[in-house]
């Protein structure tokens, strides 16, 4: 197994955005399917507005995971360069 040199390995709170991000998903999806739930209580129309919700949370959470994931992935590409031409 090869080491990482010292310099290039991550700091601790490098990982720290990326262990976020499911779990901002998973409360996404379950605050619009339990909204949804409540709705269809408050207004009867079982089980179409908790579907509604559940399909919007899946779809906003997923939207919003998307766009971080490629923020910071950009973000680690730039640093990334930024890097190589110090030790250039």
């Amino acid at each position: 197994m090869t080491s990482v040199p010292e310099e290039q390995r991550p700091s601790g709170t490098a990982y720290g955005p990326y262990l976020t991000l499911g779990l901002q998903l998973a409360i996404t999806v379950v605050v619009f399917f339990f909204l949804g739930r409540w709705l269809d209580g408050k207004f009867g129309t079982d089980p179409w507005l908790m579907l509604a919700g559940l399909a919007l949370g899946v779809t906003g959470g997923l939207a919003a995971f998307l766009m971080k994931a490629i923020a910071l992935g950009k973000e680690e590409d730039r640093e990334t360069e930024e890097r190589k031409k110090e030790r250039e």
